[in-house]
């Protein structure tokens, strides 16, 4: 599968209204494609919106938002390390305190990786998957799936 199935950019693409919510969480396309009706940029709604603070929010590296250098997980400097349960427990310590500090519009179910013994790992690709249930609609469980890989 493409690297880009996993990174969770084709979320933020879709229109995925949840029936259950009270509240409608809006934010704009970062694609800035142009809404065909007002000529605006679109925006995502809802789950979309929220998906896809879950990912910057994992994705972000501490001291990368201006003014917040506490915000991120730091997790793409550790595509190098060894993953052995210890340093994946680790991780997944930081990814669940992180989303649950700066994104309370969720709560997280679980956090896991792909198999340590796999072939990707030689590749120093991590898959990443991020359960959890949307505060305002806690029957409907969502996922984040995010492939995180060495850019050079």
């Amino acid at each position: 599968m493409p690297a880009t199935q996993y990174t969770g950019f084709t979320d933020a693409e879709a229109v995925n209204n949840s029936k259950q919510s009270t509240f409608i969480y809006k934010d704009l396309n970062l694609y800035f494609t142009r809404n065909p009706v007002t000529s605006d940029v679109s925006t995502v709604t809802d789950v979309q919106d929220i998906k896809r603070a879950v990912r910057n929010i994992v994705l972000l590296n501490p001291g990368e938002k201006p003014f917040h250098p506490e915000i991120g997980t730091g997790i793409r400097g550790a595509l190098f390390e060894n993953f052995t349960p210890p340093i994946l427990q680790a991780m997944r310590d930081r990814i669940e305190a992180v989303v649950r500090r700066y994104e309370p519009r969720v709560t997280v179910r679980s956090v896991n990786f792909n198999d340590p013994d796999s072939q990707r790992m030689d590749n120093n690709e991590l898959r990443c998957q991020i359960t959890f249930v949307i505060n305002n609609a806690p029957q409907i469980i969502e996922e984040v799936d995010l492939m995180l890989q060495r850019v050079r």
